[in-house]
């Protein structure tokens, strides 16, 4: 039988206010175990939450990216379970009517089409706090800086058919909460994390199966091999004669498996009623309209704007787009360069971008700053160097030897572009090797690369490519 994959994530993005939700307590990831919770996180006895408007202005500007509608009034709920991190009894969080609902965002496919995901809703709710294992043998200790935080849950609609699908669509969110500058989006520090609903059906069949949820996955790795490992479970689950059971499963990235966590509850069991202590959220359409101007260029514009005025091929582009650092470095390269789209497209992508990741850098951190980079796309541009000594400068700036012109001045790397001097070097190279000179006038002419190769390495890299192959050319004419 031939089976279908359906596939809906539940995102949690950490907002970057300065403070909780509903408290002023401050949010700094590291910081000494209870040192940043208030009375109000701590769910102490007469204290009263108080909405944090910056956390309201920033699922806003969410919901405008994706196209959605602003509920111009929602509601706070509790949503009652209990966890020892989570001391009141219940979370905060949005049920009935969250304030942002109906989006959409468009991801591509591996294939070069597109695919419209739905966006079912995002909301606001107050992170819980952490359970502390491993210094504590044989007892949990309970940290609750955590404890607050605001949320922002970004439910989908199970409209992906593929584990790839479902990470291009974590990917364009995460590229997306970072361009807002809403979420720093580090998920080694569990700052947007997701939930994977996954259930099978056979091919064809318009109600979907049972699913089972994946949870607190923070890897675009692990999501696809979590995924794909469960789809798997649940065929040969269901194809050896059992069924698969509505449960919450944990995924273990040691043994790349997923094990039962807990049955899934529904949501009566959580047993929602509006929060007393707080008014419903009112949004007006004056707030909606100063949000929505303070939107920036986002990533899909962005990524059009690159290709139209630049020429920059979808795959450039999108490359160029993947974040709004790597964009923004792209620009001031491209305005220090003097405007070459090509050469500081393919500089950025290849040298630049490869050097961070060999690095383990971000490009926050680059060691060549975006000047600099352009300070050298000049001097190729301008015949002072060759792109193959444009490698060597690149290096010697990564480590700190002084922009371009320095290190082109300091090693001598200037392009040769004399054309005695370059003719007086290729007379040498067609001396030295007699036997493949008559093997090129004989017919074989793919020795011409290495007539070049020979010229270019006996004039250190430094001729200039373009003249050398004119000059020899002529030079290797019977």
């Amino acid at each position: 039988m031939e089976w279908e994959t359906v596939i809906g994530l539940e995102i949690h993005a950490q907002l970057a206010t300065k403070s909780k939700i509903f408290s002023g307590a401050p949010i700094v990831y590291g910081a000494p175990p209870n040192t940043q919770a208030c009375a109000v996180d701590l769910g102490l006895p007469g204290v009263l939450p108080v909405l944090n408007a910056e956390a309201v202005r920033m699922a806003v500007k969410f919901g405008l990216a994706v196209g959605a509608r602003i509920a111009p009034r929602s509601i706070f709920a509790r949503k009652n379970y209990f966890y020892p991190d989570l001391p009141k009894g219940y979370q905060i969080s949005q049920y009935e009517l969250p304030v942002v609902a109906q989006g959409s965002i468009e991801i591509e496919l591996e294939d070069g089409g597109a695919k419209t995901i739905g966006i079912t809703r995002a909301h606001l709710e107050e992170d819980a706090g952490k359970s502390l294992h491993e210094d504590f043998h044989g007892m949990t200790g309970i940290d609750l800086n955590r404890a607050g935080t605001p949320l922002l849950e970004i439910v989908s609609e199970p409209d992906m058919r593929s584990a790839k699908e479902a990470v291009a669509y974590m990917k364009k969110i995460h590229s997306l909460v970072r361009y807002l500058e809403i979420c720093d989006g580090n998920m080694q520090e569990g700052s947007f994390r997701c939930d994977a609903n996954v259930s099978v059906r056979p091919k064809g069949q318009h109600e979907f199966g049972t699913r089972a949820e994946l949870k607190n996955i923070n890897s675009f790795r692990f999501v696809e091999k979590a995924i794909n490992y469960e789809v798997q479970r649940q065929i040969e689950l269901i194809e050896g004669g059992g069924s698969v059971v509505q449960e919450t499963r944990l995924y273990d990235a040691d043994k790349d498996e997923t094990r039962p966590m807990r049955s899934k509850e529904e949501a009566n069991d959580y047993r929602y009623f509006p929060d007393p202590d707080l008014l419903p959220l009112e949004i007006e359409s004056a707030f909606i309209e100063q949000v929505r101007k303070s939107l920036p260029e986002l990533p899909d514009e962005k990524k059009r704007r690159f290709m139209s005025e630049h020429g920059l091929s979808v795959y450039e582009a999108g490359v160029l787009t993947s974040s709004r650092e790597v964009a923004n470095y792209y620009e001031a390269t491209l305005h220090a360069g003097g405007g070459e789209a090509k050469l500081c497209a393919n500089w950025v992508m290849g040298e630049l971008l490869g050097a961070l990741n060999k690095d383990n850098l971000d490009i926050t951190a680059s060691p060549i700053s975006p000047e600099q980079l352009g300070g050298m796309l000049r001097r190729i541009t301008d015949n002072t160097i060759s792109g193959k000594i444009a490698k060597q400068v690149f290096e010697a700036m990564w480590n700190k030897e002084g922009d371009a012109d320095t290190v082109i001045k300091k090693k001598g790397l200037q392009q040769v572009t004399d054309s005695g001097a370059i003719e007086k070097v290729i007379t040498e190279v067609i001396a030295k090797f007699p036997e493949q000179l008559a093997q090129y006038r004989s017919g074989q002419e793919k020795l011409f690369t290495f007539f070049v190769g020979q010229v270019m390495k006996a004039s250190q890299g430094k001729a200039n490519p373009a003249q050398v192959n004119d000059l020899l050319k002529e030079k290797l004419k019977p």
